[in-house]
């Protein structure tokens, strides 16, 4: 079975040190393994600190900063593993979506699907050096919001018969100065976070 050829250092989490005790490729794997499982819980958490809003099922909430950090952390393959473990997982009754809620469908559902891809593109562009600087931080993050709103909303409508406006009005509007906030503390955190490690790595 051919293994998937995840690049060394390339993002944060190549910074974890393999678990030991083992041969070095079984080591390597558990890690990711771990990172993946410990990923998922991470958005399982954030997700939960959520806040209902008037005139829109869509809540509040945490979840998508901790897909966005998870993604830049781990990489696109860990990325869209970890994000779709959370999917598969509150899917089959884990009840960490937004609100304690869980199962497939409802009228926000697309937001969670929206999340696994824009966990996958947050970690290839990170694996490219989108988390190094403010700047690429920011773009990386604003492209990843973009992903999440283009299917959370185009799955909104559908699921509500809402127009484009009322989709707009509803699934994104007035979460736009919450996501800038959000953008702001990762493009402050993710490079601060490579600063220190690769401070650490020269020791």
């Amino acid at each position: 079975m051919t293994a998937i050829a995840i690049p060394r250092k390339r993002v944060l989490a190549d910074y974890v040190p393999a678990v030991v005790g083992v041969p070095a490729w079984v080591g390597t794997r558990v890690r990711d393994v771990l990172l993946i499982a410990a990923g998922a819980g991470f958005i399982g958490l954030l997700a939960q600190w959520s806040i209902p809003l008037p005139g829109t099922p869509v809540p509040l909430t945490l979840g998508t900063f901790a897909v966005l950090l998870t993604g830049a952390s781990l990489g696109g393959v860990r990325g869209l593993l970890s994000v779709g473990t959370y999917l598969v997982a509150g899917g089959l009754g884990v009840n960490w979506f937004a609100n304690h809620k869980d199962g497939w469908g409802g009228a926000t559902f697309g937001y969670v699907i929206g999340f696994v891809l824009a966990g996958a593109l947050v970690g290839w562009l990170a694996q490219r050096g989108g988390d190094r600087t403010v700047l690429r931080t920011a773009i990386t993050m604003v492209l990843g919001n973009l992903v999440i709103y283009s299917v959370g909303v185009s799955w909104l409508m559908n699921s509500t018969g809402m127009d484009l406006r009322a989709g707009l009005a509803a699934g994104m509007t007035p979460f736009l100065i919450g996501d800038a906030i959000k953008i702001a503390a990762a493009a402050g955190l993710l490079p601060a976070a490579w600063s220190l490690v690769k401070r650490v790595d020269k020791h």
